[in-house]
C-alpha cells in the first residue's frame, strides 16, 4: 500500500525547487546519505522531498538550528539500505546511522532520530566512556553526571518518562511496557532508550506542526492502546520537559553562533 502523506506546517521550499538527497545532506550537514541499490530514481526523488520537509518540520518543532538534526555532522542517513528483516527503521550506534526501509519506514523518523540523539548526548551528559551507551540508560543507572544547566533539563525529560510524578517509583509508561515484555518473555519495550524514544515521538506528534512521515501512531495505534506511549498527565509532563530542554538548547546554540 503506497504511503499517503499528511502534513500541516510551514513552507520550507518553493514549489518548483528541486530537492534531492544531496539537498537533504547539505542543508542538515549529514556526515553521509546512503541509498539502497533497490531504490529507483523516482523513489529517491519522492523520498528526498518527504525527508526534507520532515526534518525541517522537526527543527521547527524543537526550535533548534538545522545542525542539531545531523548532530553536528556526525550522523549518517540511510534510505532503503542497511535494514533488518521485518524492521521498518533502526538506529545503528556503531555506524552512527539511522536507517528507514524503502516501503515501511514512514512515520519512524522521530523515533530513530531520538535514538541517535540519546546516543550522541551520552558522553556530554555523563562522565562515562561506553561507546554504545544511551544517555537515558546512563541516567537510570545513575552514572556520574556532568553538571550543566542543559543537562539538568535533559535529566528532567528522562525523569518524566521513566519515573512517576514523585520521582520515587516507576512511571505508568514503564509499568505498561514491562507488562508487555513479560507477556512476550523478552525485554524490549521497557528498555530506557525505547521508552524515551516513544515518549519523544508522542511529544513530536502533539506539536502544532503535523507530518505523518515524521511521526505517527502514538495515539490510535495498537501500541498506543496497549499503553506503550505516554498518556494523560504523564504525557503532558513529558511534553513540557522536552519542550523546555530543546527550546533552551536551541537558544544556547543560536547565542553561541552570534558571539
Amino acid at each position: 500500500m503506497e504511503f499517503e502523506l499528511y502534513r500541516r506546517g510551514p513552507h520550507h521550499r518553493s514549489d518548483d525547487e528541486y530537492i534531492s538527497f544531496r539537498e537533504v545532506r547539505d542543508r542538515f550537514d549529514f556526515r553521509g546519505v546512503e541509498i539502497g541499490a533497490w531504490v529507483t530514481q523516482k523513489e529517491q526523488e519522492k523520498a528526498a522531498v518527504y525527508f526534507y520537509d520532515a526534518l525541517c518540520d522537526l527543527t521547527k518543532i524543537l526550535a533548534v538550528p538545522d545542525e542539531v538534526i545531523s548532530l553536528r555532522g556526525t550522523l549518517v542517513l540511510q534510505y532503503g539500505k542497511g535494514g533488518r528483516p521485518g524492521v521498518a527503521a533502526h538506529y545503528a550506534p556503531d555506524q552512527r546511522a539511522f536507517a528507514l526501509a524503502k516501503n515501511a519506514g514512514p512515520g519512524s523518523i522521530a523515533h530513530e532520530w531520538f535514538h541517535a540523539f540519546d546516543h550522541y548526548i551520552c558522553n556530554k551528559a555523563f562522565n562515562v566512556n561506553k561507546p554504545r551507551l544511551f544517555a537515558s540508560t546512563a541516567w537510570l543507572a545513575q552514572y556520574a553526571p556532568i553538571e550543566h544547566s542543559l543537562n539538568a533539563l535533559l535529566f528532567n525529560c528522562y525523569r518524566a518518562v521513566l519515573l512517576d510524578k514523585s520521582g520515587e517509583q516507576p512511571s505508568e509508561l514503564f509499568l505498561s511496557s514491562a507488562e508487555i515484555d513479560r507477556a512476550a518473555g523478552t525485554v524490549y519495550y521497557s528498555l530506557p532508550e525505547e521508552m524515551c524514544a516513544r515518549a519523544f515521538e508522542a511529544f513530536v506528534q502533539d506539536a502544532h506542526i503535523k507530518n505523518n512521515y515524521l511521526v505517527k501512531g502514538t495515539k490510535q495505534s495498537e501500541e498506543a492502546k496497549l499503553g506503550l506511549y505516554p498518556q494523560g498527565e504523564q504525557r503532558v509532563l513529558i511534553n513540557q520537559a522536552f519542550q523546555n530542554y530543546f527550546a533552551q538548547l536551541g537558544r544556547a546554540l543560536i547565542l553561541n553562533k552570534s558571539q
